[in-house]
């Protein structure tokens, strides 16, 4: 037994109430526990069930529910972001704040080395130190996201009464971040970034619980390496005194079982390598006029397609579905397209030997599965941090294409769905998808690498003993 499983470390995971937040909590306690780290995993009972499926439940891993306290207009038994309007999704943010008393009395009977925490528990880090407990912020997003967003420069020291940038501000990177591709966002994305600096129901604004989980943290833990987004982590180490941990990009396990029949029997009617896989995650929900484009491009391209989309869960998706597709689009597809409304599995999907191509939101998860299992990328954003995720892939990483939009408010049409399924699908000799190609297969192999990626644990855990003292490297 090798120096670093000598000790057992104990560490609390305490991710925001959103599944999108959740899933790379439950990824890390995966990579962590496997290294001899005993996890306690934090969460509220709704979300309990749906954790299990992917949490590695060992004798040293435990699920601890939480009671989510009362809050006007939340409705009781609503446990996570799955299930709620944007409005109401911030109350989860108040809910989150009223919990300290009950976090304190956790903790303490427990008395982990670390809490590992999210965005939303800017009230941890004192609460935690009061206990003798360190804190480690988590930051799910990559580097990128908090250089370009949530460091102290986004807001001008000059003005103090000022509590968010203007639009043009916001479309250019703070003083001082790093030369690359990555030089200014477009209007549509700098406007829904705005977001982040308002304040709903009296509570902070998300940029002032970032800045303040951030400042007041032991250590700060980012989902990403090195070798993906060096720049961007120089910069952040600069703005924050206090150690930049690293998770590395935290690759998903393999899924178990198998693949959906009717999902594989349709699936295998077609040669390797050429569907096109569209979804756009969990809470992502397009406009009719979105999925009018999104259907005619993909039908434009030629090539089968298995598209997925979600819809609010008091929304009926089926009729809402019939409502948004062209009139006799379902007919002229039949024999090379599928559009389903609900959740099929995604991983297995993609994992299929005739699937070559996906088209997502550009959330981190979905590009990182997409990559390792030889897939194509082409991405078409929703929102926040999907934005800097598609431009780190298609810019620096040159790893996939981005759908073009218009700058003012992001529409697209058939035609720029259309061209980049194409250009990697289709035009495999000619540029921009050669070297496209070239790159994915590099980031592949670096991705599947498994002593590569086992070491950004090994140092995850060697880092971690080293802050608690329990040896000297």
């Amino acid at each position: 037994m090798n120096v670093v499983n000598q000790l057992e470390l104990h560490v609390v995971m305490f991710p925001f109430l959103a599944f999108g937040h959740i899933n790379p909590f439950v990824q890390l306690s995966n990579k962590l526990s496997s290294h001899g780290v005993r996890v306690s995993f934090f969460s509220a009972p709704g979300n309990i069930d749906r954790i299990k499926t992917t949490l590695n439940l060992t004798p040293t891993t435990q699920i601890i529910p939480l009671t989510i306290p009362p809050v006007d207009g939340l409705p009781p038994g609503l446990d996570s972001t799955a299930d709620t309007t944007p409005l109401t999704s911030e109350l989860l943010k108040i809910a989150l704040d009223q919990m300290q008393p009950q976090i304190k009395i956790l903790l303490s009977e427990l008395t982990p080395h670390f809490v590992f925490y999210d965005f939303g528990q800017q009230w941890l880090p004192p609460l935690a130190s009061q206990l003798g407990i360190k804190t480690i912020f988590f930051s799910i997003f990559g580097a990128l996201c908090t250089a370009f967003v949530t460091i102290p420069g986004r807001l001008s020291d000059h003005d103090q009464l000022k509590t968010s940038p203007t639009l043009e501000e916001m479309k250019r990177p703070p003083p001082g971040f790093p030369q690359t591709s990555v030089t200014s966002l477009r209007t549509f994305e700098a406007r829904d970034f705005l977001y982040v600096f308002k304040s709903f129901h009296g509570g902070s604004s998300v940029y002032d619980r970032v800045l303040t989980c951030l400042k007041g943290c032991d250590a700060i833990l980012v989902k990403s390496c090195r070798e993906m987004e060096a720049p961007y982590i120089d910069f952040v180490t600069t703005q924050f005194d206090k150690p930049v941990l690293l998770a590395g990009p935290v690759i998903p396990e393999p899924p178990t079982g198998m693949l959906e029949e009717r999902w594989d029997k349709w699936l295998g009617q077609f040669p390797a390598k050429s569907v096109v896989f569209c979804s756009f995650g969990s809470e992502a929900f397009l406009k009719d006029d979105q999925i009018r484009e999104l259907v005619l491009g993909l039908e434009l391209t030629g090539l089968p397609f298995f598209m997925v989309l979600k819809f609010p869960a008091d929304v009926d998706g089926s009729a809402e579905l019939d409502s948004a597709l062209p009139e006799g689009f379902l007919e002229r597809v039949k024999d090379r397209g599928v559009v389903y409304a609900g959740w099929v599995q995604q991983q297995h999907i993609l994992a299929h030997v005739s699937v070559g191509c996906c088209l997502c939101h550009a959330g981190r998860s979905s590009v990182i599965e997409t990559l390792v299992n030889d897939c194509q990328l082409v991405m078409l954003t929703n929102k926040g941090d999907q934005f800097l995720n598609s431009k780190l892939v298609a810019g620096d990483l040159k790893a996939g294409l981005e759908v073009n939009r218009r700058d003012e408010d992001g529409y697209f049409c058939k035609e720029d769905i259309c061209m980049p399924l194409r250009q990697l699908m289709v035009e495999v000799d000619k540029e921009p998808g050669k070297s496209v190609r070239a790159n994915q297969e590099k980031w592949k192999m670096f991705l599947l690498n498994k002593e590569i990626q086992n070491k950004f644990v090994t140092d995850l855990v060697k880092g971690m003993k080293t802050m608690d003292g329990m040896y000297n490297i």
